[in-house]
């Protein structure tokens, strides 16, 4: 019986040892895809509604979802500190800004043609896309 106890507890022990994995790093910030596609898109909803008369930016939508994707962040593991320091970040920022204009860029908007800009706007609209859903045409 003992014997019995002492080769279930062993194999217990065991089953644990092999299943108790330590917690996953979480991967920076500045390589998860999914809050990064959305501080893209948002820069481009800014770009566009700061350069086109006849789109607006939907504010306080745009609002909740910042604060939306802060709380997915925190979720995910991510500390205050963690994001707060990724949003400050002049190279993470730079990055983002970058890769806003080159999508900018492939979608036919040229620098100070307003047209290109609301042209690009109404089609994220109509494409019921991220930066669309954070826009309004006037």
């Amino acid at each position: 019986m003992k014997t019995t106890r002492n080769r279930m507890a062993a194999a217990l022990a065991a089953t644990l040892a092999l299943t108790a994995m330590p917690a996953a790093a979480l991967e920076p910030l500045s390589q998860e895809r999914y809050i990064n596609d959305r501080l893209i898109a948002a820069r481009i909803a800014d770009r566009i509604r700061r350069e086109c008369p006849s789109i607006d930016a939907r504010m306080i939508y745009a609002w909740s979802q910042a604060r939306a994707l802060k709380k997915y962040a925190r979720g995910k593991g991510y500390s205050d500190a963690q994001i707060e320091a990724f949003l400050d970040s002049r190279p993470d920022k730079d990055r983002i800004y970058g890769v806003a204009e080159d999508y900018m860029a492939r979608n036919g908007v040229t620098k100070g043609d307003a047209e290109s800009y609301c042209r690009l706007g109404r089609d994220e609209i109509a494409g019921k896309t991220v930066t669309g859903s954070l826009l309004s045409a006037k």
